[in-house]
């Protein structure tokens, strides 16, 4: 594979989004500090220490407790996600240093991060550094949140990856132009123009005075919840694949 892919056409739409957002520091989630922590909460030491080398689909995790962690997760992103956003609206907060980039940045850092750790949770291998895997996965989850329904597919087909080789990290796996890249840059395309039309949506709410950052707020919640939802459900539909495996 090139030392770098751009999944979207032209270099730009959802590349550049993808781009900046990955400078921010932080947007990487730390697999084993996530589970540790969360998990903590409802499981023994051993159950902990299992999932952390093989992952909670193959750990045996109940799953009401996966989704009372997923939960937890949408939950904080969204409200943080959300409170910004409406910050963001307001004359004088964010606007002062970009409105909309700002604004969209700090969505997408959000639904980056939520999106790995509902992976972590529902027995996804290590994203153990930023490349060109990481890069097309974050797409794909990101096109399963806005409703892309090639993005849908492919995660599916990643899931089967990952179950057949039992691999404990994304690097190791075998993202080949051949199979999902071309699927990621149809997707990334898509993504590019509904970012475009949120973007719209949301300039016209920041337009106007005082009640700007209570429209950003809402779309904000609007989108990102259901969205993040959606990416829960699909991949607890796929944990079977992954629990499959036996070593």
């Amino acid at each position: 594979m090139e030392n770098a892919v751009e999944v979207s056409s032209g270099g730009n739409g959802w590349d550049n989004v993808l781009g900046t957002v990955l400078k921010i520091p932080g947007v990487r989630v730390d697999r084993r500090a996530f589970l540790a922590r969360e998990f903590a909460k409802y499981c023994d030491d051993d159950q902990v220490k299992a999932l952390l080398e093989n992952g909670t689909a193959r750990a045996g995790i109940p799953v009401d407790v996966l989704d009372k962690v997923a939960g937890g997760v949408i939950g904080f992103h969204g409200t943080l996600a959300v409170g910004i956003s409406f910050v963001s609206g307001l004359p004088g907060g964010l606007a002062m240093l970009g409105t909309v980039p700002a604004d969209l940045a700090q969505y997408f850092f959000h639904a980056l991060q939520v999106s790995q750790k509902l992976a972590y949770v529902y027995g996804y291998p290590d994203f153990d550094e930023v490349d060109d895997n990481f890069k097309m996965m974050m797409t794909i989850f990101i096109g399963v949140m806005l409703g892309v329904g090639a993005a849908s597919g492919a995660l599916t087909t990643v899931s089967k990856m990952f179950a057949q080789t039992a691999v404990k990290r994304l690097s190791a796996a075998a993202l080949t132009k051949g199979t999902i890249y071309p699927v990621v840059k149809a997707v990334a395309r898509t993504l590019g123009i509904r970012m475009t039309k949120q973007i719209f949506a949301r300039a016209v709410g920041k337009a106007i005075p005082l009640i700007g950052g209570v429209i950003s707020g809402g779309l904000t919640a609007a989108i990102f919840l259901p969205s993040a939802n959606k990416l829960k459900d699909k991949l607890r539909t796929n944990m079977a694949s992954l629990a499959s495996v036996r070593r």
